[in-house]
């Protein structure tokens, strides 16, 4: 920490707008008689006390500045608690000073709600207080709300601006956290409806953020106060209860302190024992995740213990374990593995007097300064080597968050891939090189494959965990040793987003499924037009510009490839697209040879797309008569000709597309069969081993029992074309205890 500087530069509350060196010449905001209010008088002398403990003269002097153009810009305004709004600035700035944040921070936390709530500009406070300071402003600041969003979107769209401007600048979040914890600490004034609504985005974005910096004591604080007025009849009645269980278990306590107090000098070590009570909402969440009453609760108590250096906290933790039984399974050693947000620190738990379970904290001072200021601790010990490590991982922390934007769709998508990943109660595994990867609990070897790289988790096809293969959804323990298995054509699953944990992974599978589902539909999309138009006489190639100018203006579409995308998802349907882009272009100008407008059929090449899907329901196989429905959202759906769900359809003729099998075509399609058995021994094997004969590859297979004799049994398989399929169902015919056996089509869907 720096030393105090000379305390040369004047208080703020006797600061004078004209003899702050150009910082706030010719503002009509400012009179030279302005002095603050008298009920803040006492919360300034503080802030300035603070100040000259760490900042210099002419810092503070930059300081004192902002505060008198921050109180001249909201002169006037009230905050619905009543008091004057410069209040709240001057609440946040002091909370920045408590983590020893430097000038431009304080600038901007006394300035945060400027350009919100009155006529000033970024530009202005570039001006008067720098370009950091007025960046630091425009990261807090929200969006201004456009007219057709919703309050949810503009909310997202205002978390995703925050965020990107925090991984530029992590100052943006310290501000914004400093700003929340005020506002939550005088919520009271709020409508009911708005108090939980605060509290629940607190307790969903704002609490994880400031635990994933390592901010434990401000983390504990936002939980605290988003509980109370999130349930607050739930707050009453815990609180009560606690208190109640303080004055029961005060003997115990004291006892256990005791006892850690005497076994440590004992056993030469130097050590600062204290005791503390969970907070409400850790009870409160304990409770509902595990289903336990507040009885069963024990361990609402747990002790800190502070040592001079990271092997005296081993020494320690033999010591505790000599002196109390530690409870199996709760050990955690958080020094050789640090936490994702840098914390620190030994956990266990010992069984005390009377069987009360007591939670133990083992830390060395350093430890234990990262774990209550976490990355502010960036500002406060910059000296501290052993910071080193916590800014590298905040940095790579800051630098995903950029990769997750890129690979969103939208606000709303980006705020969720943030969500999950400001929950990452962390599982460890190892590569099959000894590296350790963090990842969240309930993570497979397809979150480790993304963590590891995007392309390995793009073609990743296998895993091996401790040294045996395993399904890619099979959820990692602790210590497990993972190998992932590559091959050069795989590519992204759906599936995989139903059992993905991490933000990472999540993002980049659904950013590749976008991205292909795009490109698909654009290529559909332009076959489809391109038929369209042929039946005006009209070459999609040989349109001009100008029609396609005209198309996008009268229907807002952003470009040409989002319209063909649009039609290959059917969003648009192809012949009103066709007849739109037609109007005033001459067939001479943009048209096609008479023999080139006969009537052509969209050919399939292969087997399931993202913009073309064979129909589940009859699932049609090369061979097989088929037809097309272009279904908004779907794409174009491939049925075969007899197809009985397509009944149903018969009302959207406009959607209704030629399509052929492209010929020559070559994949696995999959195929569905209904075989009736005899009911005896073995029938399964041998009709397994039929259809692995015919080379073909059993995708599902599930049974009906129709009665004591005999068995349905129903399988989808993998297949080339109609005649493969023809092959495997005249080797199964020729099995003795097959009775009859059918092509599958599923009504259902």
């Amino acid at each position: 920490m720096s030393p105090p500087p000379s305390p040369a530069a004047p208080p703020i509350s006797s600061l004078d707008p004209g003899v702050v060196p150009g910082a706030l010449d010719e503002s009509p905001l400012i009179s030279a008689d302005m002095h603050p209010p008298v009920d803040l008088a006492e919360d300034l002398e503080r802030f300035n006390a603070k100040l000259a403990t760490y900042l210099q003269p002419e810092d503070i002097t930059r300081v004192g500045a902002a505060y008198v153009f921050a109180d001249a810009a909201h002169r006037g305004q009230m905050r619905i608690s009543g008091g004057p709004y410069i209040a709240h600035p001057l609440a946040v700035a002091e909370t920045l000073v408590g983590w020893h944040l430097d000038a431009h921070a304080l600038i901007a936390a006394l300035l945060h709600d400027v350009m919100e709530d009155t006529a000033i500009t970024k530009e202005q406070i570039a001006e008067r207080f720098g370009k950091v300071a007025a960046e630091l402003v425009d990261g807090v600041s929200k969006l201004d709300r456009i007219e057709h969003q919703s309050f949810e979107e503009a909310q997202a769209e205002n978390f995703r601006k925050m965020l990107l401007a925090m991984a530029r600048d992590v100052r943006v979040i310290l501000i914004k956290l400093a700003d929340r914890l005020h506002n939550m600490q005088t919520l009271d004034a709020m409508r009911p409806e708005k108090r939980r609504r605060i509290a629940r985005e607190t307790l969903d974005i704002y609490a994880p953020i400031a635990n994933r910096l390592g901010l434990n004591a401000l983390y504990r604080e936002l939980q605290e106060l988003a509980f109370r007025h999130a349930h607050p009849l739930r707050y009453r009645v815990l609180a009560k209860a606690v208190k109640g269980a303080r004055g029961n278990r005060r003997e115990v306590v004291s006892r256990i302190l005791e006892a850690i107090r005497e076994t440590l000098p004992a056993a030469g070590i130097d050590a600062e024992v204290m005791g503390r009570e969970k907070h409400l909402y850790g009870i409160y969440r304990k409770m509902r995740e595990k289903h336990l009453s507040f009885s069963q609760v024990l361990d609402i108590y747990g002790f800190r213990i502070i040592v001079k250096d990271r092997p005296t906290c081993y020494l320690a933790l033999g010591a505790l374990h000599a002196l109390y039984q530690p409870v199996p399974g709760k050990f955690k050693d958080y020094i050789a593995i640090p936490k994702a947000n840098g914390y620190q620190s030994l956990h266990t738990t010992l069984i005390g007097p009377f069987g009360t379970p007591a939670e133990i904290q083992i830390r060395d001072a350093n430890m234990h300064h990262v774990a209550e200021s976490g990355v502010a601790s960036h500002w406060l010990y910059k000296d501290e080597s052993a910071l080193d490590q916590l800014q590298k991982k905040t940095h790579k922390w800051l630098q995903s968050l950029v990769e997750l934007q890129s690979a969103s769709g939208d606000s709303s998508e980006f705020l969720e891939h943030v969500k999950i990943d400001l929950f990452p109660s962390e599982v460890y595994v190892f590569s099959p090189k000894g590296k350790i990867f963090a990842l969240p609990r309930g993570s497979t070897p397809v979150d480790l494959a993304y963590a590891v790289h995007t392309d390995i988790g793009d073609r990743c096809v296998a895993c091996r965990i401790n040294f045996e293969t395993m399904p890619l959804r099979t959820e990692l323990r602790n210590g497990d040793r993972v190998e992932i298995i590559t091959a050069p054509n795989a590519a992204p699953n759906p599936a995989w987003l139903g059992y993905v944990k991490s933000a990472r992974a999540r993002s980049k599978i659904r950013h590749f499924l976008n991205t292909r589902q795009n490109e698909e539909s654009a290529a559909l999309g332009e076959r489809l037009l391109s038929h369209a138009l042929r039946d005006l006489g009209l070459a999609l190639a040989k349109l001009p510009a100008q029609a396609w100018d005209r198309f996008k203006r009268a229907s807002g579409a952003r470009s040409q490839r989002a319209v063909l995308a649009d039609i290959g998802l059917g969003k648009r349907l192809p012949a009103i697209v066709a007849r739109r882009l037609a109007e005033g272009v001459e067939a001479g100008a943009a048209g096609v040879a008479a023999e080139g407008r006969s009537h052509q059929a969209i050919l399939i090449h292969g087997p399931d797309g993202v913009a073309v899907k064979l129909g589940n329901c009859c699932r049609p196989i090369p061979g097989d008569p088929i037809v097309g429905l272009i279904r908004k959202g779907q794409g174009l759906v491939v049925h075969t000709h007899d197809c009985p769900a397509i009944a149903k359809l018969r009302s959207e003729r406009g959607n209704w597309v030629d399509v052929e099998w492209e010929s020559g075509i070559s994949g696995m399609f999959e195929a569905s069969i209904r075989v009736v058995t005899k009911n005896t021994r073995g029938v399964l094997a041998r009709i397994a081993a039929g259809i692995a004969e015919t080379d073909s590859n059993i995708v599902n297979i599930s049974m009906d029992d129709d009665s004591g004799e005999a068995t349905t049994l129903f399988f989808t398989l993998q297949v080339s074309d109609r005649i493969h399929l023809a092959r495997i169902l005249r080797a199964l015919r020729r099995i003795p205890e097959v009775v009859r056996i059918t092509r599958y089509v599923n009504t259902k869907h």
